[in-house]
């Protein structure tokens, strides 16, 4: 018996392995927190396949996503990504993983971590919708517009509405499975 899975994943084993085993499970680790914030805001303008296919080559170059080493990365580092094939080469998103570090730590700095401060908008608790289909799902809310707000705020770059939504639902601060998902009542 195959397994029913939201529409989007469908046909990728890539996409499909995603969805089952990551898409909506709540984290709360600060690597990788900071990761999918790293891979959502490069992924604003293109297709999540692509970044997905691109993830292992945005580890290596972003030393896996260590926000230490990335505040602190120089004009040859700089250079080096915007020469890398492996990643999407966009000048404005390296300089803005840079200064996304830098604001990561400041937050994690005010509030303990960045976990508290980000969940902080959902309660603690990741809101559970009931979606028949993935396309009826919205692209932002008001906490996505709220997040959004806050980070531009605090200087962060390409954190959109629509991309912390992502965010939201690539993290778990939103379970947007299907309900007809085998994953919905899993996460």
């Amino acid at each position: 018996m195959q397994k029913h899975r939201c529409g989007w994943c469908l046909g990728d084993p890539l996409y499909e392995a995603y969805h089952d085993n990551e898409w909506g499970v709540p984290l709360h680790d600060e690597r990788l927190l900071f990761e999918f914030l790293v891979l959502e805001t490069f992924q604003a303008g293109l297709s999540w396949i692509t970044i997905l296919r691109k993830r292992d080559n945005f580890r290596v170059a972003f030393d896996n996503f260590d926000y230490t080493i990335i505040a602190n990365y120089g004009d040859t580092k700089k250079e080096e990504l915007l020469q890398n094939a492996g990643i999407i080469r966009n000048k404005l998103k390296v300089n803005s993983a840079i200064t996304n570090a830098q604001n990561f730590m400041k937050i994690q700095q005010e509030f303990g971590s960045f976990n508290t401060y980000i969940w902080s908008f959902v309660n603690d608790n990741p809101i559970k919708n009931n979606w028949p289909h993935y396309k009826d799902c919205p692209a932002t809310t008001e906490i996505s517009d709220r997040i959004s707000k806050d980070l531009k705020k605090r200087g962060f770059k390409f954190v959109g509405s629509t991309v912390m939504y992502a965010f939201m639902q690539a993290t778990g601060m939103v379970n947007d499975h299907e309900i007809g998902c085998f994953r919905y009542n899993e996460v």
